[in-house]
């Protein structure tokens, strides 16, 4: 199989949407059925693929999409140059990592789209408007157009029931997203000035759905009764969004200026030794497609508390501390930490269902899938093509 990963977005830094490209890859690029994997990224991703360990080689072709970084270009080459790219590369299946538009007659092989979250039918306030109506209609226009929809999780299969049609999400199926351990390396901090303070670790970008707010206040309040260590910090880590102003502002209103610390862009490694060296991982999400902070909390021993969602519920099962968000959700979170750092922490969760192995076969049984049915619809088409053909006048 020749595939074409897709993942070329907005985004100059590691997102979840560029860990599930790059995961995804990993977990193709040691399966024998795939004789070429290309990768497709924008200008400013490809300083990143050396980082995370894809650089050029063997099976692996890596390839820089000509846009530039407005929403319409990013749009257009999706929709006008990804069939041609597709075209030149002889790609048995493209698999855009995100929903995008799709022009599916231009397209000569099956596409798959990964589907994280319905995000702008489930929180409107992540867009604002009009832009929310803009990216429903991309979104719906991608799902109706390709051949399957890998769901990141049976939450996301749910809600792609509830706002699509059934001929949408009939061709839908649910992968999740690759989450391995990864044994941290020995890295200095990657937190301005910390010599060796406790701190709570909330991994989530500046939107309104990830709910960063309530874990301020729960922190203040815990700060306020003395149930954390005195000197304690708060590290978020993700990206500004929207609600970065409003996040600012907070923090200045409850007086966390030097308790508070905001990373982003974050390696791997980076990342793993904050899970390492935290207290407890806090999610107090109002939404989630999958719960990647979750899964890897659990996958490096952490406490985690989090908000009682469905996406959480299906990564965590019972090794987390739910949370309700209903009434005073920070008074409730802050409780729930404070219990929870009173209890021991416990060792690694062996967590197979998001591995590589598992999930590469998962998506090699999907692209077979696919190219079983294509060449079915092809013999099917010939036959009655020359069921159809008008025989030719015997000669005399």
């Amino acid at each position: 199989m020749k595939i074409l990963i897709a993942a070329a977005s907005f985004s100059s830094s590691i997102s979840g949407l560029q860990r599930h490209a790059f995961n995804t890859v990993h977990c193709l690029m040691q399966r024998p059925e795939i004789s070429a994997l290309h990768l497709v990224v924008a200008p400013w991703q490809a300083h990143l693929l050396p980082a995370v360990g894809l650089s050029a080689s063997g099976k692996l072709s890596t390839h820089i999409a000509d846009m530039n970084s407005s929403s319409m270009s990013r749009n257009l080459w999706y929709y006008r140059q990804l069939p041609r790219l597709a075209d030149a590369l002889q790609a048995d299946i493209i698999h855009l990592t995100f929903p995008m538009p799709v022009n599916a007659a231009r397209f000569s092989c099956r596409t798959v789209v990964t589907l994280h979250d319905l995000y702008p039918y489930e929180i409107p306030r992540n867009f604002g408007f009009p832009k929310v109506l803009f990216n429903r209609a991309v979104l719906q226009q991608c799902l109706r157009s390709v051949d399957a929809i890998a769901c990141v999780s049976d939450a996301t299969g749910r809600a792609l029931a509830r706002y699509t049609p059934r001929t949408v999400w009939q061709k839908s199926f649910r992968i999740y997203n690759c989450v391995d351990a990864e044994r941290p390396r020995s890295i200095g901090s990657p937190i301005p000035g910390w010599w060796g303070q406790t701190f709570l670790l909330c991994v989530a970008q500046h939107r309104r759905n990830k709910n960063i707010p309530v874990v301020l206040k729960a922190f203040a309040r815990l700060m306020r009764l003395g149930k954390i260590t005195s000197g304690s910090m708060l590290v978020v880590v993700g990206m500004r969004g929207p609600e970065t102003p409003r996040i600012y502002r907070l923090v200045h209103s409850l007086g966390l200026h030097n308790s508070v610390q905001f990373l982003e862009g974050l390696s791997d490694s980076e990342l793993q030794w904050c899970y390492a060296q935290c207290e407890a991982v806090v999610a107090p999400s109002m939404t989630e497609g999958f719960g990647l902070p979750v899964a890897e909390a659990l996958l490096a021993g952490c406490r985690v508390v989090c908000s009682d969602i469905p996406a959480f519920r299906e990564v965590g099962g019972a090794h987390c501390r739910y949370v309700a968000l209903q009434g005073n959700a920070d008074e409730t979170f802050a409780e729930a930490i404070s219990m929870a750092l009173r209890e021991p922490k416990q060792p690694p969760i062996c967590l197979p269902q998001f591995s590589a192995s598992a999930l590469a076969q998962e998506y090699i049984g999907l692209y077979r899938k696919l190219l079983t049915s294509s060449a079915a619809r092809r013999n099917t088409e010939h036959s009655a093509a020359l069921r159809t053909r008008v025989p030719e006048r015997p000669s005399l």
